[in-house]
């Protein structure tokens, strides 16, 4: 039987809806690529409780596990087959793969399918017997991801599976593919700022308390910060207001309260607990209230043999030399890190998220070979988990 090809993978897997969180179809055909490869499927869903619907819940996941010999390492892909809603403007259906130009079009194609379809193609290069490989594939990445990866590690910790290694599969190419990797990102984290007023009349200014004034204070001293100046390998942590609401309608009455939101990413000089004590004591300071919620914290994979083994395939098959970066947003390598190695490498992201995503084919057959390079190095003589 003729192995699939990834383009034939990419397609079946984007004709599969699957807005975040997604569940049902697409991960059944998922499974259907996996099981005849000897994977053991296993798939569950996550937050299905009353309460959780309010965080995102409930998520279908999906853990994979091929076992090599017993003492043999074991090697992890991880990746979400959950996308963005399309939009309107599309040239064709977001569900309906269509190829034009030597592009692969639909959502999802970059972000994330095309990565998943290219592994799976590249597992039918992998003989059995060289080494333990498995896949961690939530539904829910686009989202709050709270009941996705997460879950997936409780599911592993459950049943003492701790892989050597994990390779997360997201679009870190910039301009070709392959001039770059990731070995860490930044942390992030949100705040939500409440200042409370008395309302009143502007001509009786005496009789009221304008919350906009000292929300304006308190974000002038915030905006004058100085975090840091980056890292050897993370750039400056950064401030930035993404909000400001007050919802007045009349322009002759002093408001009774002023909100305002911001986000910081943060390099590995901080944390998200010290960088919200931070903001907190200046909000209280000024009688604000702070509500933060932090979405992920920094992490790192120095550099080493494991992300030797990503860039060295990268140059066998590109002839790219991969630049080593921590730049971007954050993704789930910022849960995974926690517990084992974690370098992201995958097709090139200028149009992820946009309308008509869309991949180029050449890509997607050279991203498999790299994957094929990356398992078979990863896990054959001179492989590291280090």
């Amino acid at each position: 039987m003729t192995a699939p090809t990834a383009l034939d993978l990419a397609q079946r897997l984007i004709a599969q809806p699957s807005i975040t969180p997604a569940s049902g179809g697409v991960f059944d055909e998922m499974e259907r690529m996996l099981e005849p490869l000897g994977f053991a499927v296993s798939r569950f869903i996550a937050g299905d409780g009353p309460e959780d619907r309010e965080h995102g819940g409930p998520v279908e996941n999906l853990f994979a596990i091929r076992k090599g010999p017993a003492a043999s390492r074991h090697f992890a892909y991880a990746g979400h087959l959950d996308v963005v809603p399309p939009g309107q403007g599309w040239q064709t259906d977001p569900f309906v793969p269509e190829v034009r130009g030597g592009l692969l079009h639909g959502r999802g194609a970059v972000d994330m399918k095309g990565s998943i379809a290219a592994f799976v193609a590249a597992l039918h290069q992998i003989p059995s017997d060289l080494g333990t490989i498995s896949l961690i594939i939530t539904g829910d990445e686009e989202g709050p991801a709270r009941f996705g990866t997460l879950a997936l590690m409780d599911h592993m910790a459950e049943r003492d599976i701790l892989p050597d290694l994990c390779l997360v599969g997201e679009p870190t190419s910039v301009h070709r593919l392959g001039d770059m990797m990731k070995i860490g990102r930044r942390g992030s984290v949100n705040m939500w700022i409440t200042v409370h007023g008395m309302q009143g009349h502007v001509a009786y200014p005496h009789n009221a308390d304008n919350p906009i004034t000292r929300l304006g204070r308190i974000l002038t001293e915030i905006d004058s910060l100085q975090l840091d100046d980056g890292t050897d390998w993370f750039q400056p942590s950064n401030i930035e207001f993404t909000d400001l609401h007050v919802g007045n309608p009349a322009h002759n009455v002093i408001p009774a309260k002023a909100e305002g939101r911001l986000s910081i990413r943060f390099n590995d000089r901080h944390t998200g607990e010290s960088l919200s004590a931070m903001v907190q004591e200046i909000v209280e300071r000024h009688g604000g209230e702070l509500k933060p919620i932090i979405s992920g914290e920094p992490f790192l994979t120095p550099p080493g043999e494991f992300s030797e083994i990503v860039a060295s395939a990268i140059r066998e098959v590109t002839g790219v030399e991969p630049e080593l970066s921590t730049s971007g947003g954050t993704s789930d390598a910022r849960f995974l890190a926690k517990i084992m190695p974690v370098v992201e490498f995958g097709l090139c992201n200028a149009t992820m998220h946009k309308l008509d995503e869309a991949l180029a084919v050449e890509d997607l057959d050279q991203l498999a070979r790299i994957f094929a390079l990356i398992v078979r190095n990863a896990l054959g003589p001179g492989g590291s988990a280090g």
